[in-house]
């Protein structure tokens, strides 16, 4: 009985830890967008004499990857069928970390006078609920923006935002953001769902980062 209530302790705790976990992501794409007409991509040129960082190195290396494993798209920088570009923001913020809170548990111990001897029952500890607090910590967003290089109209805009350990994004932090960001996009498409900001089917460049390379 002991061990039972031990392991649904742990399964509590471990049901909400995995509640907090993984990326965020979302898709909008544009109704006249037909997606299998594109097969290569090249990155828009950023203003001014920009150098690229590490972390931002990073960046266009993963989504490259996930462009050439899950589309079959190459980078072709002389005649590219769609342009990209990237935003990236990291963020103080906070979430809700629940504790579970348990009852006393323990042995009693009772004299048996017709037996003349001891004996112990043992209590076990009840769950009794949570306890909720604000925990700070930085989150980390990626939006992606693709553009049709013939029309110069946005055929797609994916951003997803984790919880990062800085405000400098890790390597795997990056693959991790990135990845959800193409995994919701398979989804949409394999469900035939497709999401938008506003009712008239233009996005809403307030739903992400405005910081742009």
């Amino acid at each position: 009985m002991k061990k039972l209530f031990t392991l649904l302790g742990f399964s509590a705790i471990f049901v909400i830890v995995l509640a907090g976990c993984g990326p965020t992501a979302h898709i909008e794409t544009s109704n006249n967008a037909n997606f299998d007409q594109y097969r290569s991509f090249a990155w828009a040129a950023p203003k001014g004499d920009h150098k690229e960082s590490l972390v931002e190195e990073r960046i266009k290396d993963a989504i490259s990857y996930e462009l050439q494993r899950s589309r079959g798209w190459k980078e072709d920088n002389r005649n590219p069928d769609v342009l990209l570009s990237y935003d990236i923001l990291t963020e103080r913020s906070s979430r809700l970390q629940s504790d579970p809170m348990y009852s006393w548990g323990g042995f009693r111990t009772f004299y048996n006078p017709y037996y003349r001897r001891f004996y112990n029952v043992y209590y076990p500890s009840m769950l009794m609920g949570y306890d909720t607090y604000q925990v700070p910590t930085n989150e980390g967003t990626i939006a992606i923006t693709m553009v049709d290089t013939k029309t110069e109209k946005t055929i797609l805009q994916g951003w997803a935002t984790d919880e990062v350990n800085s405000r400098r994004l890790s390597s795997s932090e990056v693959d991790r953001i990135v990845a959800a960001i193409f995994k919701k996009w398979d989804s949409q498409e394999r469900y035939g769902e497709r999401a938008y900001s506003r009712s008239d089917g233009r996005f809403d460049r307030r739903l992400y980062p405005a910081r742009r390379y």
